[in-house]
């Protein structure tokens, strides 16, 4: 299956000036962006919070991918921060389905993130309920982590139990494994150090983006 395969910038910073820059940044090159959610306790990093998001008040369309321990309880926020998917991790709740029913009960898309060492066994009854599959490809929590190939053997595992899915990929993504990602089926890539920490974001995104074309 061909596949119109999207480079998302993933933003991720814990200062909300900073945020601002990526942010007015990224409008130049996509309409879409992920910000990234860090708590300090489902991984050791913090970033900037769902009122700090707010207050921006982002034109851009976004997601948030939300790094954080219980995350039902920030969902009203990221609503009213004005986002129109989130994302959280499976291991950050002992109530998937419960999370993903409040998002959908906010009139939001519901996206499920995954760790690299989680299977997708353990994700499948929540498969049918949700939009997407993100697949975490590093240890999460930093820009710049080292990227674990492995993982993307479970793309092919999560196509044979839904075909349809939206999968993406997320962490340690570059231009020197970004083909051989996209050639795996996936239908979106978040990068984030690969496009922010480089002297032309917008020069490095537009080449990401051409590579994944590629294949």
């Amino acid at each position: 299956m061909n596949r119109n395969i999207r480079v998302v910038p993933a933003i991720l910073t814990d200062d909300p000036s900073t945020l601002k820059k990526m942010v007015h940044q990224a409008k130049n090159f996509t309409d879409c962006v992920q910000i990234d959610i860090m708590d300090g306790r489902f991984v050791p990093s913090r970033s900037v919070t769902w009122e700090q998001v707010a207050d921006l008040s982002v034109k851009l369309n976004w997601e948030a991918h939300l790094m954080v321990m219980q995350p039902e309880k920030c969902l009203k926020g990221f609503k009213q921060a004005g986002a129109s998917k989130i994302i959280f991790h499976h291991e950050a709740t002992t109530s998937p389905h419960d999370v993903i029913s409040r998002i959908k009960n906010l009139g939001l898309e519901v996206g499920l993130a995954v760790n690299p060492d989680t299977p997708v066994s353990a994700i499948v009854p929540c498969i049918n309920e949700i939009d997407s599959i993100l697949l975490l490809t590093v240890t999460p929590g930093f820009y710049g982590s080292q990227f674990i190939p492995e993982v993307m053997d479970k793309v092919a595992e999560l196509r044979s139990i839904q075909p349809e899915i939206e999968i993406g990929v997320d962490g340690g993504v570059k231009e020197s494994n970004i083909r051989e990602i996209a050639s795996a089926g996936v239908d979106y890539i978040c990068v984030g150090s690969a496009v922010f920490m480089q002297m032309d974001p917008a020069e490095s995104y537009r080449r990401l983006q051409s590579l994944v074309q590629q294949n």
